[in-house]
């Protein structure tokens, strides 16, 4: 049996039978039990009722999270020309062509959102091993294959937030940091879950959303109330 420190034990007892609370005191419990030494992330987790093995029950989609992640994006974007320099301005971290490509390729990937004009497709067609895997690959259904390169950087820095379900039938992301306000936070999580939930498939049958839980990046899980946490 896995032993737990006095912190780790500490946080798991005090979240101990407490099942499905409201978005609020769900967001206060982690709060209160959030004792890293570093600003850990809030996280949500969403069981899904979809076999995403199938085309028709597949979930993905974006969302604007209305108070932002917390978290310092890297963008890099494929673009040439204006294009290119367009999103420079927006403040792209990264911006090239082949050559971006070819540092890719090398194992170099430093950035967390990859932006790409269409006409640059043919190039980034090439990394859909490397990328793909990684959930970077640039895809028009989120907004990252665009002419509008610098919409797309400003919207990645300022708090956009992509998502896609897994082999399990589970959406998670990030959505916050501990140190932002009680509030704050669930406002982020309720735009999550709305997100999501406008993101059903044709093909999903019976009930959609089935479970919802959030938790600090070292700390345990707790279960949310679904009606509490669809309100907007």
């Amino acid at each position: 049996m896995a032993k737990f420190g006095k912190r780790t034990r500490a946080a798991r007892e005090a979240v101990a039978g407490k099942e499905n609370l409201s978005v609020e005191d769900a967001v206060k419990l982690i709060k209160a039990n959030a004792s890293a030494k570093f600003d850990e992330t809030v996280e949500i987790a969403m069981n899904l009722g979809v076999d995403p093995r199938h085309a028709d029950q597949m979930v993905r989609g974006v969302v604007g999270l209305p108070n932002g992640t917390g978290k310092d994006v890297r963008v890099a974007v494929f673009a040439r020309g204006a294009k290119a320099d367009e999103a420079t301005a927006a403040g792209a971290d990264i911006v090239g062509a082949e050559d971006l490509m070819e540092t890719i390729l090398s194992g170099k990937i430093e950035f967390d959102r990859c932006i790409a004009t269409p006409d640059m497709m043919p190039v980034v067609g090439r990394l859909g091993k490397v990328l793909g895997p990684r959930n970077l690959m640039p895809n028009p259904k989120v907004g990252t294959v665009t002419m509008d390169v610098a919409t797309a950087v400003q919207a990645a820095k300022g708090g956009e937030v992509q998502f896609k379900v897994e082999k399990a039938g589970v959406v998670h992301a990030g959505v916050g940091k501990v140190s932002f306000d009680e509030a704050k936070l669930v406002e982020n999580i309720r735009a999550f879950v709305g997100a999501v939930s406008r993101a059903k498939p044709t093909g999903a049958k019976g009930a959609y959303l089935r479970k919802v839980s959030i938790s600090s990046t070292m700390g345990p899980g707790v279960s949310v109330d679904l009606a509490s946490a669809s309100a907007e």
